[in-house]
């Protein structure tokens, strides 16, 4: 009897011991996770930046806007593609030349940037769209 005692209350420690190290590590886990999302947030803020969308046009070789501006820091441009053409978002210039993906009808391109203050040029990088005249002028301030 006194063996079955002893187990059933090591067992009863062991599950409340495994209890409580559990609920620790949820609280832990909710308490760090939502100041590691604040950390970051607030990093890119301080840090400038910011995401831009616009879209090709769905009939002409063109974006639906020729001039862009966005802080110094972390840029992304979000393209949507309402056209039947493929096309594409890139960022140039100050020594910076990305490409985003290209997308058919209905697809988004994204390209992300560490942009100084400066000029810079974003165009479609798929072959002769930029020589047609889709691209536009990005300040970054």
């Amino acid at each position: 009897m006194r063996w079955m005692t002893l187990i059933a209350a090591l067992t009863a420690l062991v599950l409340a011991g495994c209890g409580s190290s559990n609920s620790k590590s949820e609280k832990s886990a909710g308490t760090s996770t939502p100041s590691a999302t604040t950390q970051s947030s607030s990093s890119s803020a301080s840090g400038g930046g910011e995401t831009l969308k616009l879209a090709a046009d769905k009939s002409a070789l063109k974006f639906d806007k020729s001039k862009l501006s966005a802080k110094a820091g972390t840029v992304t441009l979000v393209m949507a593609n309402p056209s039947g053409i493929p096309h594409a978002v890139a960022v140039e210039g100050n020594g910076v030349d990305k490409d985003g993906n290209t997308v058919g009808n209905g697809g988004t391109s994204k390209v992300t940037v560490k942009l100084k203050p400066g000029t810079y040029e974003f165009y479609c990088p798929v072959d002769g769209h930029k020589q047609a005249g889709m691209k536009g002028t990005l300040t970054v301030s």
